[in-house]
C-alpha cells in the first residue's frame, strides 16, 4: 500500500444518505451536567475528518456516542442512511463503525498475533457445538483469520513482533497494534482517538501513512487529536468543540485561525 503525505480530497456531503456517520443534535447529560450539547457533524464517505478541542472540550464522550458505548440524552446518530442511537458497540461493527482508544488496551501477556485473532468478527468456532459439528469451516475460518492477521500485522510494519507478548511494545507500537485490532473487523468507519499521543516522530509518520493509505482504500476517518500538524497534513477539513458544543468547522487552517478556537485553546488573553 502506497501512502502519500497530502490529504486526499473530500467533499462535505450534501445529503445525510451520503454520510459515512452522521451526529444530529446530540446532547448528552451525566447526573445534571451536560457533557456535549446539541453538537452535529457529519464524516462524509471517504473522508478524514479532525475533531478537535482543548481539554474537557467533550470529544471523547462524542467519540464514545458514535462508537456505541454511550447512548445520548437526546439526539440521533446515522450510519450510512441508518438510525443506530440506540444501538450497542458490537452492532455499530457489525455495521463497520470501529474505534481505537487514546491509551491502547492489549492483551499484555498475549501475542501481537494473539491481540489480533482475538479481534476475528463473526467466527463459527465461537460456537458450543460448531467445533464438532462444522469443524472444516471452523478450520477454514481459522486459517483465513490467520491470514489475515499476518497481512495486516504487515501493512502496520509490526510483522517483526508477531510472536512477542504486546508488554514489550513501545508506545506508538502500541497504537499501531491497536489500528491493526480494529481492521481485524473490516470496519468503514474508523474513529481514531489521539493516535499521535505518547509517539516518537518516525513511528508517527508510519501512523499517518498508514491513515493515508488506508483513507486511499475508501475507508472513512475521523480523527480526534492534539497535534495540528497531524490534523493539517492529514483533513481536508476540521471540527472544532468547546463546552460541549460545535465552535467551528472548516479546513485546517482556517480553524486554527478562528479567533474563537484561539481563545478556547489559549484563553482571553491569547
Amino acid at each position: 500500500m502506497n501512502a502519500a503525505h497530502s490529504p486526499p480530497s473530500a467533499s462535505f456531503p450534501k445529503a445525510s444518505a451520503a454520510a459515512a456517520i452522521e451526529a444530529r443534535h446530540l446532547t448528552k447529560h451525566f447526573d445534571g451536567l451536560t457533557v456535549v450539547s446539541d453538537m452535529s457533524l457529519q464524516l462524509g464517505q471517504g473522508e478524514i475528518l479532525g475533531l478537535i478541542g482543548p481539554n474537557g472540550a467533550g470529544k471523547t464522550t462524542m467519540f464514545n456516542l458514535l462508537a456505541g458505548s454511550l447512548k445520548p440524552s437526546s439526539g440521533e446518530i446515522w450510519v450510512g442512511g441508518r438510525e443506530v442511537s440506540s444501538e450497542a458497540p458490537e452492532r455499530r461493527i457489525d455495521r463497520g463503525v470501529a474505534r481505537t482508544f487514546q491509551i491502547p488496551r492489549p492483551f499484555l501477556e498475549m501475542s501481537v498475533l494473539e491481540n489480533l485473532l482475538v479481534g476475528a468478527q463473526r467466527q463459527t468456532g465461537e460456537g458450543l457445538f460448531a467445533n464438532f459439528l462444522k469443524a472444516r469451516l471452523v478450520r477454514r475460518e481459522e486459517k483465513a483469520a490467520l491470514e489475515k492477521a499476518h497481512a495486516i500485522l504487515e501493512f502496520v510494519t509490526l510483522s517483526r513482533l508477531v510472536h512477542e507478548p504486546a508488554r514489550v511494545l513501545s508506545g506508538g507500537q502500541r497504537k499501531l497494534l491497536e489500528l491493526a485490532r480494529v481492521l481485524m473487523a473490516d470496519p468503514q468507519v474508523i474513529l481514531l482517538d489521539e493516535p499521535a499521543a505518547g509517539v516518537n516522530p518516525a513511528l508517527l509518520e508510519v501512523i499517518m501513512e498508514r491513515v493515508v493509505a488506508l483513507n486511499a482504500e475508501g475507508k472513512s476517518i475521523l480523527l480526534i487529536e492534539h497535534n495540528m500538524d497531524m490534523v493539517s497534513r492529514l483533513c481536508s477539513r476540521v471540527v472544532a468543540m468547546a463546552l460541549g458544543k460545535l465552535l467551528a468547522e472548516g479546513a485546517p487552517a482556517d480553524v486554527a485561525a478562528n479567533p474563537a478556537v484561539v481563545e478556547a485553546y489559549l484563553g482571553g488573553g491569547a
